[in-house]
């Protein structure tokens, strides 16, 4: 299990770390190859070293090539692999015959910063050049935005994911259309949602007093939106839950029915869900499959969320929640006044949402596609290996 921790945690964590409760409970042997971008400000020259890493990193090939030779896994499943790992690691998977299976987690094959936006605003400028990275300057430090153009390019140029990459796993249609088009072979591109976790037995009962948002707080997110909605109506209480460090100055804009309550732990977070009438989420780049989605369903309560992206997918309008325009604050208004004042229908949704979640993106249905992935990518190995053997096709 291959994957590069971020400096803080994300929802990309919290399915790494899922995973591996996952096949640790079904008993699988996992090998652990873990870096974390936390190291950085610890070492020497951290910054020169994750910039050089980034785009190829030899010693991270070496120690990777040691592990394989050492354990000979059935399957090498990736993950995120920067700074400090680099798609180097997986030319070794191939010289050792070991079918890989990469979760595209976001969209950084594509676009270096993964995120598919710039200033607010969807841009998709890279998927002609990476250089439009350092051209539009797209992380705000130049050196970093020739990092991120450089990795991707190598990687690109190099052929180290459709070389080397057995099956890629896209969260959603959307994100599998978006691999396809950018050239991924669709028949080795699978969808595989995320799951939840939470014991899915029990069901809350209570309404709820307040109109809730689960996530960090950063630019992308379009917490924003949220913000001049909830300003539109001082009788219902909105409360947001996340880390708001990126963006400080939404605690002064906020109007006095907004709370701000910061990183909740599990158990304050079970409790935030529970006490919420509406979740909503309304981000403004294309999302890769936000697990609040999916807690929120499993805790039955309906959804408000932005129509962008793959989003529509989990979130079936009219049905488990109601969809609006990104940043458009007015409609997202009007879709929460609709649904604050017919608690029925949210019963009724938060019902949909919950047999939905069940039936989809519990972790039983969640290993099962898995499983069926590991033995599609065991066969395209196997195949290849046998055409090089015997020269023809078996």
């Amino acid at each position: 299990m291959v994957h590069n921790e971020y400096s803080i945690f994300t929802g990309e964590e919290a399915v790494v770390q899922g995973l591996l409760r996952l096949l640790g409970s079904r008993r699988h042997e996992i090998i652990p190859f873990i870096r974390s971008s936390t190291e950085i400000p610890h070492m020497r020259f951290g910054k020169y070293k994750a910039f050089c890493n980034g785009i190829y990193s030899f010693s991270s090939k070496r120690t990777f090539r040691k592990l394989l030779s050492a354990h000979k896994p059935d399957i090498v499943h990736i993950h995120n692999v920067f700074p400090f790992i680099s798609p180097s690691i997986l030319c070794e998977c191939k010289k050792a015959a070991i079918p890989v299976v990469m979760t595209v987690h976001n969209y950084r094959l594509f676009c270096p910063t993964g995120l598919y936006m710039i200033n607010g605003q969807i841009c998709e400028k890279c998927n002609d050049g990476e250089y439009w990275c350092v051209l539009r300057n797209c992380t705000g430090s130049l050196a970093k935005s020739i990092g991120y153009a450089l990795r991707n390019y190598v990687a690109r140029k190099r052929r180290l994911y459709l070389d080397n990459v057995s099956i890629y796993v896209a969260l959603t249609k959307f994100q599998r259309q978006r691999l396809i088009r950018g050239g991924f072979p669709a028949d080795r591109t699978f969808v595989i949602p995320n799951m939840f976790e939470r014991d899915g037995t029990a069901v809350p009962e209570k309404l709820g007093w307040y109109v809730g948002y689960v996530g960090r707080i950063s630019p992308e997110k379009g917490v924003e939106t949220l913000i001049t909605a909830a300003r539109m109506y001082p009788d219902i209480s909105f409360k947001a839950a996340g880390s708001y460090d990126r963006m400080l100055h939404l605690l002064a804009e906020a109007p006095p029915n907004f709370e701000f309550c910061g990183h909740l732990d599990n158990q304050k977070l079970e409790a935030f869900y529970s006490n919420s009438r509406i979740i909503v989420l309304c981000s403004i780049c294309y999302e890769g499959f936000p697990s609040v989605l999916v807690e929120a369903m499993i805790h039955s309560k309906p959804v408000s969320c932005s129509r962008i992206g793959g989003l529509p997918e989990i979130v079936d309008d009219g049905v488990t929640g109601l969809l609006f325009e990104q940043s458009n604050a007015d409609e997202l208004a009007e879709k929460i006044r609709y649904l604050w004042d017919r608690p029925d229908l949210c019963r009724k949704m938060g019902e949909a949402g919950r047999e939905k979640a069940l039936r989809e993106y519990s972790p039983q249905r969640y290993y099962e596609r898995l499983m069926e992935v590991y033995q599609r990518a065991i066969g395209i190995v196997r195949k290849q290996n046998c055409e090089v053997m015997s020269g023809q096709s078996c």
